[in-house]
């Protein structure tokens, strides 16, 4: 599939309503330019085509925006919003296959304004970035039957750790920052963001900072808003404070 041609007609391919599942045909089609062993992982993993788009034109609000997906997976969310909009993305990726997977389709269908880098989320300093794309990428950690693989570490204290990094990365932010997550339940978001928008069933949420920390916010403060609702709208059930469901990045908090 040649991606100027999948850009050309873009706008006609997300035909789902924004508060409906949005797992289609359309993610078949894209999907196609990974190898096998990445795109049999999409329906539960990566994020939808429809969520992609909204994504990232929700992030990217002027030409040359750095947009910084964390976890991105084999690089979908990145190479549809540079496909879309006028913005930069990298994704930070730590199992080495995906960021080799993430590389070569961007180098297959020359899309240059997208970096993908191996390595651990805590290497990477949020000043340089401007905004930032979340799909729940420290849940396996919590609920390890729904893990990608056995390629990386995974545990409670690693959970704890990421979410903290993020929360506290986010924080020093300035006021005007835009993040953009797809289910979970925005844990890392502390309590100086707000949600401006949530659609797809409150699944996709746009958070943007309006205020600066109060000495009195906590680790992670406060989450101002909080949806129950899931990526694959499916049941879920509690286990501790963390939600379940069949779908492993639906509660990737």
């Amino acid at each position: 599939m040649q991606m100027e041609d999948w850009a050309s007609d873009v706008e006609s391919l997300f035909r789902c309503s924004k508060d409906e599942p949005c797992c289609s045909t359309d993610d078949e089609r894209f999907d196609q330019i990974y190898p096998p062993r990445v795109r049999k992982l999409s329906s539960q993993h990566w994020t939808p085509v429809a969520v992609a788009s909204a994504a990232a034109k929700l992030l990217v609000r002027k030409p040359g925006t750095r947009v910084l997906d964390i976890g991105c997976g084999p690089g979908k969310f990145c190479l549809i919003g540079s496909l879309l909009t006028d913005g930069h993305f990298t994704g930070i990726e730590q199992r080495s296959h995906l960021a080799r997977a993430a590389r070569q389709a961007a180098l297959d269908q020359e899309i240059y304004n997208v970096e993908i880098i191996h390595g651990n989320v805590t290497s990477v300093p949020f000043s340089n970035y401007d905004a930032f794309y979340l799909f729940n990428p420290f849940e396996e950690n919590m609920f390890k039957r729904q893990k990608i693989d056995g390629a990386v570490p995974l545990s409670a204290t690693l959970y704890k750790k990421y979410t903290r990094y993020v929360a506290a990365e986010l924080r020093a932010k300035p006021i005007g920052t835009r993040v953009v997550n797809y289910a979970g339940n925005s844990h890392e978001v502390p309590n100086c963001y707000d949600c401006q928008l949530s659609s797809f069933g409150e699944r996709l949420k746009l958070w943007v900072k309006v205020r600066e920390v109060t000495p009195d916010g906590g680790q992670f403060g406060t989450i101002r808003h909080c949806s129950r609702r899931v990526a694959m709208n499916r049941a879920f059930s509690k286990f501790g404070n963390y939600p379940v469901q069949d779908a492993r990045r639906a509660q990737r908090v």
